[in-house]
């Protein structure tokens, strides 16, 4: 399978093409779907595996262990399901692969991989896909109220309607203001489009500068080298971290980053945790080098009690849900059932590509 193909539920036009062409024309099935679900048998979020499924393929069981898929060995299952309901994913995860030869494509129902890489996933050359751009919408809407949150006071404006206080202050504009964006995959390009509407300039953190090199929402993109972080640290009125977790960005923005922070700069965080410093992070917030922080992912969850950050007054925190509609985990699955699923029965490229030795 030859891809390099992503999916955004916003912008892409041909929802459920393939899906559309199995209804009309049967014989555009290339070979059958013989599924494997790895997760929690009740998540209700998977509901479509039971009741929506596309012609030409079939669950044959769904479990959260290796042994729960033993009925199924002369079956010969070619798609493996991996949702994050599974609470050990990562050590089922190689088992499962072993025992099945016959699987042909991991399908993951999340945008990050971190719970399921490792050395051992890294060693089998297998196809796998996620859910990208199933989420990126309502993180870019988190981060914008964040970047209100601390340009127009909104505590302050809390704490005055409580108190009776009717006293004017000013308040900063977005509009004019610079997001830098540390990671500049879906989420970062969803955040920069909605920043762009506001009046704001762009400029971007990726591993690959090039692939960004015509974008028109970004003034600049730097590569993700130590010097070009602190240069955007340092040029950045709201910075905004959307990186996944690897091996090669746990730690990433570090002390030496947040030394180089612009004056008065808020940092967001909606990523992963891991990819912060965040005793550099929780220093920088109390000497005043940050003017604030709006933090939805940490690197323990849930937050210890007696982490720091619950007790900042420049810290706006919420326990990883900013992304978390009624219906999110639910529309993943479904971009599995009628956008990838169909695609793999009548042998087309699948939608969003993940590589596990890199992590995402």
């Amino acid at each position: 399978m030859k891809t390099y193909k992503y999916w955004n539920r916003e912008e892409y036009k041909r929802k459920g093409r393939y899906d559309y062409l199995i209804k009309i024309s049967p014989e555009s099935i290339i070979k059958e779907a013989k599924i494997l679900s790895l997760s929690d048998p009740e998540d209700e979020a998977n509901v479509a595996l039971s009741e929506s499924l596309p012609f030409g393929s079939k669950l044959l069981g769904t479990g959260t262990k290796l042994e729960e898929f033993d009925q199924f060995r002369d079956h010969s299952p070619n798609v493996l399901f991996v949702s994050p309901s599974c609470p050990k994913a990562r050590e089922q995860l190689p088992l499962v692969l072993a025992a099945f030869p016959t699987i042909e494509w991991v399908h993951v129902r999340s945008a990050g991989i971190d719970f399921i890489v490792s050395d051992e996933l890294s060693e089998i050359d297998i196809p796998m896909t996620n859910a990208k751009g199933q989420f990126s919408s309502s993180l870019a809407e988190y981060t914008m109220m964040a970047c209100s949150y601390f340009a127009k006071d909104l505590p302050r404006l809390m704490k005055q309607q409580k108190a009776k206080n009717w006293e004017k202050y000013d308040v900063d504009e977005l509009r004019g203001k610079t997001l830098g964006i540390v990671g500049y995959g879906d989420v970062g390009r969803a955040c920069a489009k909605l920043a762009h509407v506001y009046g704001m300039k762009i400029i971007a953190l990726r591993r690959k500068p090039k692939l960004s090199a015509l974008d028109p929402y970004c003034t600049a993109v730097y590569g993700t080298d130590k010097k070009s972080l602190n240069r955007l640290m340092s040029e950045s009125d709201y910075i905004v971290c959307s990186a996944p977790s690897t091996v090669d960005t746990r730690g990433m923005v570090d002390a030496d980053a947040f030394a180089a922070v612009k004056e008065d700069a808020v940092f967001i965080n909606l990523g992963r945790g891991p990819v912060i410093d965040e005793n550099a992070l929780t220093q920088a917030l109390k000497d005043g080098r940050l003017k604030g922080a709006a933090l939805d992912v940490f690197c323990e969850e849930p937050l210890p009690v007696e982490n720091e950050m619950w007790t900042l007054d420049n810290v706006l925190l919420s326990p990883h849900n900013m992304d978390q509609t009624s219906t999110f985990m639910h529309e993943a699955t479904e971009f599995f059932v009628y956008e990838n699923l169909p695609r793999f029965i009548c042998g087309k490229d699948l939608m969003n590509p993940v590589n596990p030795k890199e992590g995402y």
